[in-house]
């Protein structure tokens, strides 16, 4: 599945739109954290793709069938665009407003990067679909030996 972008900041609010209408057949439910964390990525990666490079790009998201297969599966998301500049990470300071994306791709995926693709670039990551499972407590834990907070639902995030 692919969605053409323009190259336009309202595109990025066209490809989440897009990515979750993709969901309803994949057997991951819109509620589960796996989908909100897809979607999250797609605004990153589409955002980094509009911004920073000015040019046309095109989505990509692999989904899981629905099978029990898919319980296992791996959910691959990637961006292609015509600019041949490198993705480079950035240290924002608390006042920035941007400079974050890929240290939140690094910290959402389970494995990210980039490949040159012609002219340009491949950007991909990864997420790892497992069954939920309860752990000890009762909370649900999402990917092997990710820790559950209570309220996040499988997500942990660091202020700074």
């Amino acid at each position: 599945m692919q969605l053409e972008i323009r190259p336009d900041p309202a595109e990025v609010g066209r490809a989440r739109r897009w990515a979750r209408s993709r969901l309803a057949g994949s057997g991951i439910g819109a509620d589960e954290p796996l989908a909100e964390t897809l979607i999250l990525l797609v605004s990153e990666l589409v955002t980094n793709a509009v911004v920073h490079t000015g040019r046309p790009a095109v989505l990509r998201l692999s989904l899981p069938g629905v099978t029990a297969a898919a319980e296992q599966a791996v959910v691959r998301l990637e961006v292609v665009d015509t600019s041949g500049r490198a993705p480079v990470p950035r240290c924002a300071d608390g006042d920035a407003t941007g400079g974050r994306g890929l240290a939140l791709v690094d910290g959402l995926a389970d494995r990210w990067g980039w490949s040159p693709e012609g002219a340009g670039k491949r950007i991909w990551c990864e997420l790892d679909r497992y069954g939920a499972a309860q752990d000890g407590e009762g909370a649900t834990a999402f990917g092997a030996g990710a820790p559950a907070f209570e309220g996040y639902e499988g997500l942990a995030y660091e202020a700074v």
